[in-house]
């Protein structure tokens, strides 16, 4: 029987290639490209996957790291989350290091961010606030106390960029908010929030959707579809079949470079996204069915699954899944620039809108959009699985061309309908 634990020696380590290393027990050892090594523990929680860093070898030698990633799979085994412990650990000792008469804004933020990222749907939110944050506030009041902030040092932030760089001003705005609310929540500022929309600074700045109006994911137009996914079969690689399986399922990104072999239900031709990928606030979302076509089986079927590897679409990176963008990456090699990859929805929906009868809340329950009339949701339970199935098998048949091949060979047997009859006519008048 093959060993499926201890699979790394000490002696090996110095030569393992750059790459993920799986040593058994969710212990892998991570080589970059510039052959630093470190250990990573990894684990699913709730259908999806997290990595903990163990410490960088041969600092954390073979026997310990192995030690640590026992007591975690334990840990998580009893229902702990040793990612969450280690982030609520670390924010409480921040916060116990601060000195109890000022708090600056930049200590505020990362506190902050350490709190939410656990809530948060995207992983790339933290590295985004991040950013913005260290480009736009952090130079204006990242040393100052939460508790001087004031109006005129927001508009200090906010002017320069608010017609320059809408999009991100606005996020700004809301970033500084939210930490100022937090901070002032603590105990931390007991004035008003300065960097409050609604009845504050809606009274000095022009609203941001008359500055930049708002514009849609640029989209393929349905016509060309099925010449695009042409073009895309001819392309390899694991980020070009899952652009291939977004296509064909009418998913989000984030839905499919997560997607799990456990997920799949061959038999019932059935994809069950969890909850914890779905679009919306968290605790209101719900796992989203998607019936797969005979196109969407076969691709996922021609993808081979690798022993031990969860992941139908997986990488490189720590997680064990596709960078978001490299979907985005074959577009751009495809020379297609011109559309990105959310837009494929937006064809899915023109296409259902202008050339199919399929009622509008079954397209977007398809979508797994949100249903906005409240009383609505409340009232409508199921899903309506198999009335979805036939949509998405029409829609796999229009990439494939098949559809195409259908209405072309009716037209042909029309036409020839048409002349018989014409033929026909002629004959009869001949005979009168």
């Amino acid at each position: 029987m093959a060993q499926t634990i201890n699979k790394l020696t000490v002696k090996a380590i110095p030569s393992k290639l750059p790459g993920l290393h799986h040593d058994g027990h969710g212990l892998y050892l991570r080589v970059t490209q510039s052959k630093t090594r470190s250990w990573m523990f990894r684990y699913t929680k709730q259908h999806e996957a997290h990595s903990l860093g163990l410490g960088p070898y041969p600092e954390v030698p073979l026997a310990d790291a192995r030690q640590t990633a026992l007591a975690l799979r334990k840990q998580v085994r009893e229902g702990g989350d040793p990612l969450q412990d280690r982030r609520a650990a670390r924010a409480a000792a921040i916060a116990s290091h601060l000195p109890a008469e000022i708090h600056t804004f930049k200590e505020c933020a990362e506190m902050y961010i350490e709190a939410q990222k656990p809530g948060w749907s995207n992983p790339k939110h933290a590295a985004q606030w991040a950013s913005t944050l260290q480009t736009y506030v952090y130079p204006v009041i990242g040393s100052k106390s939460v508790s001087e902030i004031d109006t005129a040092i927001i508009l200090k932030i906010l002017t320069p960029i608010w017609t320059a760089k809408t999009e991100t001003a606005r996020r700004v705005r809301g970033r500084i908010e939210a930490v100022l609310s937090w901070a002032a929540a603590l105990g931390w500022r007991n004035r008003e929030n300065p960097a409050q929309w609604r009845g504050h600074l809606d009274k000095l700045l022009v609203a941001p959707k008359t500055v930049t109006p708002v514009k849609n994911f640029p989209a393929l137009p349905w016509a060309e579809s099925f010449s695009f996914m042409l073009k895309l079969q001819g392309r390899d690689g694991i980020a070009a079949s899952s652009l291939k399986f977004l296509i064909l399922t009418a998913a989000r990104t984030n839905e499919v470079i997560g997607a799990q072999w456990d997920e799949i239900d061959f038999d019932a031709c059935c994809w069950t996204v969890p909850a914890e990928r779905m679009k919306g606030r968290k605790g209101k979302r719900k796992p989203h069915r998607k019936p797969l076509s005979p196109d969407a089986v076969a691709l996922l079927k021609s993808i081979p699954k690798i022993a031990g590897e969860p992941f139908i679409f997986s990488g490189a990176r720590a997680t064990g899944t596709l960078c978001a963008n490299a979907l985005e990456e074959v577009l751009q090699r495809m020379r297609r620039d011109d559309i990105t990859v959310h837009g494929f929805r937006s064809t899915f929906r023109d296409w259902a809108a202008e050339t199919t009868e399929y009622p509008n809340e079954l397209v977007e329950m398809a979508l797994a959009h949100a249903i906005r009339d409240k009383a609505e949701a409340a009232y409508r339970r199921g899903d309506m699985l198999e009335r979805r199935r036939p949509l998405m098998n029409q829609w796999g048949c229009v990439l494939s061309g098949h559809c195409g091949r259908i209405r072309q060979r009716r037209g042909n047997a029309n036409e020839i309908r048409n002349r018989l009859k014409k033929t026909i006519g002629v004959f009869v008048v001949t005979m009168k």
